[in-house]
């Protein structure tokens, strides 16, 4: 946990507010950017990462940019350390306190560890396998994590990521948007993530599938009592770059969600 504290002190927060042109370039298309903080954070992250466990495979979202051969590793791997450095950093870019710093730990293909750290608020949002998950607090103390009771479709709050759905899919998903009480879009998957495993939101839905931005949020969530599936209905892995994601705090729920809203 210190590993991504230490990195967000040192490389990002001094860096907030605070960039200029220079400091940020496009990367695929407009909404893609990388920052200065980015590749900053993920060296320092990565060296430390070195030091703690080196024999561990880093992917680190700012590697994968330079050598995408990174990801094909990923799914063999014994043992991985995923890493977005800024999560959120076109929230980063525009000077929005929204954004946070993921790493998940992958072992033989197998999520077994998530974080999520907030450097705004200075928590982690934490899960091993089996072991639940939890809000930890710079003091030391924690809270466990639960999902929440779903209400009917109409009153379900949650958030939904549509820029990578499919053209023609996308008309009849925002249609049925319609059917749920709140459907939001912060730019940021840990915060997403957050919202849905802490129980203020009832689901979570995206389509595009790069490792960094869903491990650990996907473990959280899962720890806190969620339920999540790609639209297919099978298990989210390591190995998945598309076929969606759905969260829901049950099965119940996301069948409904699927059949109702997500009609992809």
């Amino acid at each position: 946990m210190t590993i991504l504290r230490d990195a967000a002190k040192a490389e990002i927060l001094p860096r907030f507010r605070r960039l200029d042109d220079s400091m940020v370039r496009q990367k695929s298309e407009a909404i893609d950017l990388v920052t200065e903080a980015d590749e900053q954070a993920e060296r320092m992250i990565k060296a430390r990462v070195a030091e703690l466990a080196p024999d561990a495979l880093f992917v680190g979202e700012e590697s994968v940019a330079a050598d995408p051969t990174l990801l094909d590793r990923l799914d063999e791997a014994d043992l991985a350390v995923v890493v977005d450095p800024v999560d959120g950093t076109a929230n980063f870019a525009a000077g929005l306190p929204l954004f946070a710093v993921m790493a998940a730990v992958v072992s033989k293909g197998e999520t077994v560890a998530g974080i999520i750290y907030d450097p705004m608020g200075d928590d982690w949002f934490v899960a091993e396998k089996g072991a639940g998950a939890f809000m930890r607090r710079p003091d030391g103390s924690a809270v466990r994590l639960k999902v929440a009771t779903p209400p009917t479709l109409d009153q379900m709050v949650g958030t939904v990521s549509i820029a990578f759905l499919p053209t023609a899919s996308k008309p009849a998903v925002l249609g049925n948007l319609a059917k749920v009480r709140v459907a939001a879009n912060y730019r940021v998957a840990g915060h997403d993530y957050r919202l849905f495993a802490s129980g203020h939101t009832h689901f979570v839905m995206f389509n595009k599938l790069m490792p960094w931005d869903h491990l650990a949020g996907t473990l959280i969530s899962q720890e806190a009592g969620g339920y999540a599936a790609r639209f297919d209905g099978s298990p989210y892995l390591p190995s998945h770059r598309a076929g969606g994601l759905i969260l829901a705090p049950d099965k119940e729920t996301w069948g409904l969600l699927r059949r109702e809203v997500f009609t992809v």
